[in-house]
């Protein structure tokens, strides 16, 4: 029998961000405690994590010609949705009256770009959106750094139509959306390139990579071969090295961005190769439930760099902020 929720006055704990800016303007606040509509789940989070977009929006760091239209939609002063957390894992606890599909006691992971939400004790999701039970190999830790760069990984990779004995370059490779990119594309049967810091090369080794490249090296462009596959996770590659990378009808991803420069929309109109650029997945469980089954055959692995309680969510975001995780860097949240 379906346990609704109509009513509460009871408040949680929860990061409150009411203005952009360093880490410093995330604070720990007692907030009331949501309430599910009738196609939510409330969920008892466990993990959350810091993704990029969740320092984007605490920062506002967005290209200055998408600030009007950015401001627009995330706030003009300040975050419209003020507590952020994009990803999480946790407990259903109580269900809205027309959800059939979880019931309390449900382990779960999703996430949710519209509301955000996650850097609290509580938060309700639509059962409609990118939610699904979790890996049941999975902590709840593990399961929270899943569902943005593991399926923005997935989207792009299927939007690409990878295909087996491709080759495949991924530039950025030991960040989330990198180590996900690798094991997936593994998992389709492709050859992958991975290019970071030396640093990294034992764990992008380790997930799958068949070479790997330094991009501090001064000769990083001369180790390219020719791929099927650019996927440029970071955005920090010239346009006209990656153009060059490409077969004759190769496909260039890039995650980060949502328009083409003016060469990537030259090189898409008089040449053969396809140029494809940032959008958000699908905003519904079957990404997840993909993945959740590669997880459990153990095709598929999250990394996690560094774990801290949500006491020290500045220092997460101070750490994220440097631009060097591997990885994920979680929130502990209960």
């Amino acid at each position: 029998m379906n346990t609704t929720i109509t009513h509460t006055d009871t408040l949680m704990k929860a990061v409150v961000c009411n203005q952009y800016g360093s880490p410093e303007v995330l604070k720990i606040n007692k907030v009331p405690k949501p309430t599910p509509k009738p196609n939510e789940v409330l969920v008892k989070v466990h993990a959350s994590t810091v993704a990029v977009a969740d320092v984007r929006i605490r920062s506002f760091d967005v290209p200055i010609s998408f600030w009007i239209p950015a401001r627009i939609a995330l706030g003009l002063t300040k975050p419209k949705n003020s507590i952020l957390g994009i990803e999480l894992a946790g407990e259903v606890i109580a269900i809205g009256a027309k959800v059939t599909d979880f019931q309390p006691g449900d382990q779960v992971y999703g996430s949710n770009l519209k509301t955000f939400g996650a850097y609290a004790e509580y938060v309700c999701l639509p059962v409609d959106g990118p939610l699904a039970k979790k890996p049941t190999n999975l902590s709840y830790a593990e399961a929270a750094a899943m569902p943005i760069g593991a399926r923005t990984a997935l989207h792009f990779l299927n939007r690409a139509e990878v295909k087996p004995g491709q080759k495949v370059l991924i530039y950025g490779a030991s960040g989330s959306v990198g180590t996900y990119a690798i094991q997936l594309a593994k998992y389709f049967g492709a050859e992958v390139t991975a290019v970071c810091s030396e640093a990294n090369f034992d764990l992008v080794r380790s997930l799958g990579a068949d070479k790997v490249i330094d991009y501090r090296a001064s000769d990083f462009a001369q180790q390219f071969e020719a791929y099927d596959i650019f996927f440029e996770a970071v955005d920090k590659c010239p346009f006209s090295i990656a153009k060059n990378a490409l077969k004759a009808k190769g496909t260039y991803l890039n995650i980060t961005q949502p328009f083409p420069s003016f060469s990537r929309l030259w090189t898409s109109l008089t040449t053969g190769k396809k140029i494809l650029m940032a959008d958000n997945p699908p905003t519904s469980p079957e990404g997840l439930l993909f993945l959740k089954d590669l997880v459990e055959r153990g095709a598929l692995i999250p990394v996690i760099d560094r774990e801290y309680p949500l006491e020290d969510i500045i220092e997460a975001h101070r750490y994220v902020d440097e631009g060097h995780k591997k990885g994920n860097v979680v929130v502990s949240i209960a």
